[in-house]
C-alpha cells in the first residue's frame, strides 16, 4: 500500500510563490510515475505536471514556464515549485503516483495513476 501526504499549500498573493511537497510512504519502490493535478471549485480535475522515475517531465500549457516538478527518491518525495502564481491557479492540488507505468514514461492522464493524496488548498489572491 502507498500513502501520499501533501503539504505546502496556503494563501498567497498574485505573483508570489509556493512549494508543494508530497511525501510517499509504504511500497514506494515501484512508483515510476508521479504527478500533480488540481481541481478548482466547480470544475473537473486537470493535469498540472508529471515526472517519471528517470526524471522526464511534462507540464500543462497553463503552467509551463511557471511551475517546476521534481522528485527526490532518497526522501520518497515529489515537489511542485509554483512561481508567478495567478488567481486562476487557485485550486485543490493533488499528488498522484502510479505503478503500472515504465520508469521512462511520463504520465499525463488521470487514468494512469493508482494512488492519490488528500489534496492541499492553494489560494491566490488578486
Amino acid at each position: 500500500q502507498v500513502q501520499l501526504v501533501e503539504s505546502g499549500g496556503g494563501l498567497v498573493q498574485a505573483g508570489g510563490s509556493l512549494r508543494l511537497s508530497c511525501a510517499a510512504s509504504g511500497r514506494t519502490f515501484s512508483l515510476n510515475a508521479m504527478g500533480w493535478f488540481r481541481q478548482a471549485s466547480g470544475k473537473e480535475r486537470e493535469f498540472v505536471a508529471a515526472i517519471s522515475r528517470n526524471g522526464g517531465t511534462s507540464y500543462s500549457d497553463s503552467v509551463k514556464g511557471r511551475f517546476t516538478i521534481s522528485r527526490d527518491n532518497a526522501k520518497n518525495t515529489v515537489y511542485l515549485q509554483m512561481n508567478s502564481l495567478k488567481p486562476e491557479d487557485t485550486a485543490v492540488y493533488y499528488c498522484a503516483a502510479g505503478r503500472a507505468i515504465a520508469a521512462a514514461v511520463v504520465a499525463t492522464t488521470i487514468g494512469y495513476y493508482d494512488y492519490w493524496g488528500q489534496g492541499t488548498q492553494v489560494t491566490v489572491s488578486s
